[in-house]
């Protein structure tokens, strides 16, 4: 089937930027969310954003404007009913996943395709929940979305061929690449990402290194772009514990057991940059590290 109308899930960090770059391929978006604020602090976003890329050459002026034109906002579930494609970016829990569904099929066409953006949780049994596990599959994207150029297109045991070309096809569209995994915890990026990003703060737990040592060495010993600790902020410390607690629980190996001082963070309330603070404290001008 040919996809011309996106509904997304989720206005938050992961679903403004899915309603964006959609927007900016040709899709007509609703965006939905619980909260009115959170759409408009997404529309927001979506225009702070574009305007980045009109200022960069990237995206034209008048692009712009019809990326701007094409994204709705509502507080209404149902008001996706007519979409052709549904990308759920709620809250990485489980129980909230099913629930969003459970209330959306009823107002569904027959043919409109179910995606999720989970990071780790089983596609096969988020389908099974539904009446269509052959027309639902993971639609992962990369943080940020208008700027990582990764889609993991992750098919449950039910997956048919017509759903994941259709898919295969919007990621095309996008401009971005796609890589196939298969349904297992955390797929493949997270599933390599996770226990590096959990093995850091076992480092840091164990007084190894401190955090701007840690982070240091990964990008000055590693070339990476951002130390893991910096990077377990910008996820979300909350979104890396769900993650682990994905990967232990589902492949049972003693070596995805989440580091106790990533769970004492996130008792703490102290998630990253969404909440000021995390391995790194962001009140000030600078990040100023916690320990």
């Amino acid at each position: 089937m040919e996809i011309k109308s996106v509904g997304v899930i989720g206005a938050g960090q992961m679903g403004n930027g899915i309603a964006h770059v959609c927007a900016l391929a040709g899709y007509d978006v609703i965006m939905t969310d619980i909260s009115q604020e959170a759409l408009d602090r997404a529309v927001t976003q979506i225009d702070r954003n574009l305007a980045r890329q009109v200022s960069r050459g990237l995206v034209s002026e008048e692009d712009k404007t019809a990326a701007q034109s094409r994204i709705r906002t509502t507080q209404t579930l149902a008001d996706l009913g007519p979409t052709d494609l549904v990308i759920e970016a709620a809250t990485e829990r489980e129980t909230i996943k099913d629930s969003i569904f459970k209330d959306l099929l009823p107002h569904l066409k027959p043919e409109t395709i179910l995606t999720s953006n989970t990071s780790s949780i089983s596609i096969t049994r988020l389908a099974s929940r539904t009446d269509r596990p052959e027309k639902f599959m993971g639609f992962h994207f990369m943080n940020p979305v208008p700027v990582m150029q990764l889609v993991e297109l992750i098919r449950g045991i039910a997956t048919d061929q017509e759903t994941y070309d259709a898919c295969l096809a919007v990621v095309e569209k996008l401009g971005k690449t796609a890589a196939s995994a298969e349904d297992f915890p955390a797929f493949i990026v997270n599933r390599i990402l996770m226990p590096m990003i959990n093995e850091a703060v076992y480092v840091l737990y164990e007084g190894v290194g401190n955090v701007k040592s840690i982070d240091g060495s990964m990008k000055l010993g590693a070339n990476h772009p951002m130390g893991p600790l910096e990077l377990a902020d910008f996820i979300g410390l909350d979104t890396c514990l769900a993650i682990m607690n994905v990967l232990h629980d589902g492949l049972a190996d003693t070596k995805y057991r989440p580091c106790p001082l990533l769970t004492k963070y996130v008792e703490a309330g102290w998630l990253g940059r969404k909440t000021g603070r995390g391995f790194y404290d962001y009140r000030g001008e600078t990040p100023v590290p916690t320990r």
